[in-house]
């Protein structure tokens, strides 16, 4: 007799050699830390808390970015304007603090074409993963201080009234520090993207 394979979510056992940071005995590929000694451009750190519908801070999600380099290239052969020996990767992996906390170190990204090949805001690509989600979510994060915004062709597409629940706000600190806070659920949920 054959029938459906059940769904099955994505945490929290995903924490197992998925995450940085040497809970696990494993050499950790990837980590929060994205900044190699020769990439060129703005160091900035983003922080936030993971919180799901009913506000209550998620201790166990894990959290990915993708990103371009500060002049815009991504690290992939389907990008042609790339570094082939560049060391930045523009990818990153954390998991959630027992406050639902994160953070990265990375660069800030430089404009990337978009749509019909016009510009796009500088913006991290952020999927998050946890328990009891069948499948990962995927948002960005767009930074307050750029001006560049105003005329994103994606950002443009979400609900003026939403769109803050994207933009990270610049905090102070050294590197600069900006805060992005994901709600999964509720009042102030993030906006999510069919992908």
């Amino acid at each position: 007799m054959s029938g459906i394979t059940p769904s099955q979510t994505v945490g929290p056992f995903f924490k197992y050699g998925l995450t940085p940071g040497g809970a696990y005995q494993w050499s950790d590929a990837f980590g929060n830390d994205l900044v190699t000694p020769e990439v060129s451009g703005e160091r900035i750190r983003i922080i936030g808390q993971v919180f799901d519908g009913a506000d209550n801070a998620i201790p166990d999600a894990m959290l990915e970015i993708w990103q371009a380099d500060a002049q815009g290239r991504f690290s992939d052969p389907q990008d042609a304007r790339a570094l082939p020996n560049a060391a930045f990767r523009g990818f990153g992996r954390c998991d959630t603090d027992a406050n639902g906390g994160y953070s990265f170190l990375t660069i800030k990204p430089g404009s990337v074409p978009g749509p019909g090949g016009g510009p796009q805001a500088p913006h991290i690509l952020l999927a998050v993963f946890g328990r009891g989600m069948t499948q990962q979510v995927i948002t960005r994060i767009y930074f307050e201080d750029e001006a560049a915004n105003a005329g994103d062709p994606i950002l443009a597409l979400v609900p003026a009234e939403r769109r803050a629940t994207l933009i990270a706000r610049r905090e102070s600190g050294e590197p600069a520090t900006y805060r992005l806070d994901v709600h999964l659920q509720g009042e102030q949920e993030t906006v999510f993207f069919d992908l």
